[in-house]
């Protein structure tokens, strides 16, 4: 049928419109967002924070992503009682609001000063400190790698904060106009940010290649990736970290934020990995993706309700790709 056909010319113009009422939505949503933060502005930080978490817990459980969450609590979790995993479900629901607010705040709400000898909203270990001072000191590349825990946002500023130059792989929110603001928001706050978008994985290797250090998260879904296990649960993850590992030869540190009681955190980051190698010498990349997975999940069994369980984490592709280390 030719390209004029007018079932053709219908399909287009069906497309057409979708995408501007797609736009026209995406726009709406993020007006009222970017109008709700602006309130929040005009409040003290702990009253706007404790408000956000309070609306959350009761808007939360109102979303079909709170059945999304609690079946992958259940999954997760099949030795706590229904009661047990609703108040997890109703922490993270806090948690993901608070994490929202805490972008228009996060100038009043980093206070880290370790050589102050006050205590302040962020605290780190001595032993966090020495580690941080380290990487910073160290000319060579580093991996620093976390989930979506607590504040996470905390800690390339941390790093920024000991002299460690750390540039951010992130994804950006679907909504456009959203994460146009969000990286407003963040770019005046932190080191360099790089968008998880096509040719970010070359990016970080030129990073990498120059001696410098990337951070990245490491727990979301990742269509056709590795096959890991997660709470006993096969999964799918992005085997870039043990790839860059691999070639780079470079350590890779956890890192992570605790949130705490009174709108605190706690940042603490980890000694490098021993990563597994293969019988060539090499990393072995699937094992790396694996020990990565196993940490995070470590983490999230410490402070469950820090984490985004209506992500769907373990939807597998229908089309798998078999991965070749």
């Amino acid at each position: 049928m030719a390209s004029g056909s007018p079932s053709n010319w219908r399909r287009e113009l069906k497309f057409r419109t979708s995408q501007r009422i797609r736009k026209i939505r995406h726009w709406l949503v993020a007006r009222l967002a970017i109008g709700l933060m602006t309130v929040l502005r005009l409040l003290p930080a702990d009253k706007a924070l404790n408000f956000t978490d309070r609306m959350a817990r009761r808007i939360g459980p109102l979303t079909s992503r709170h059945r999304l969450t609690l079946d992958n609590l259940a999954h997760a979790y099949p030795e706590k009682s229904p009661t047990e995993l609703e108040t997890i479900a109703l922490d993270m629901w806090g948690n993901m609001a608070r994490l929202g607010a805490e972008y228009i705040f996060l100038d009043k709400l980093f206070d880290l000063d370790p050589w102050s000898g006050k205590p302040g909203r962020i605290e780190v270990s001595p032993e966090s400190i020495a580690l941080f001072q380290r990487i910073a000191q160290e000319d060579k590349p580093h991996i620093i790698f976390t989930g979506h825990l607590g504040n996470f946002e905390l800690l390339p500023v941390a790093a920024a904060s000991f002299g460690m130059k750390v540039t951010a792989l992130f994804r950006p929110p679907n909504n456009p106009y959203i994460a146009d603001y969000i990286q407003s928001m963040r770019s005046s706050n932190m080191g360099a940010l790089l968008p998880s978008l096509s040719g970010a994985s070359f990016a970080l290797a030129s990073i990498l290649d120059q001696g410098g250090n990337v951070g990245v998260l490491v727990d979301q879904k990742f269509t056709k990736g590795v096959e890991t296990q997660f709470f006993s649960r096969i999964c799918q993850s992005n085997p870039l970290l043990g790839m860059l590992a691999r070639h780079y030869e470079c350590d890779v540190y956890p890192a992570r934020c605790i949130r705490l009681p009174n709108n605190r955190f706690r940042l603490e980051i980890e000694e490098k990995l021993d990563l597994p190698r293969g019988p060539n010498g090499n990393v072995d990349v699937r094992a790396t993706t694996q020990l990565v997975t196993d940490v995070v999940e470590r983490w999230v069994r410490e402070n469950p309700g820090q984490w985004m369980w209506f992500h769907k984490r373990w939807q597998i592709s229908k089309h798998r790709r078999r991965f070749r280390a």
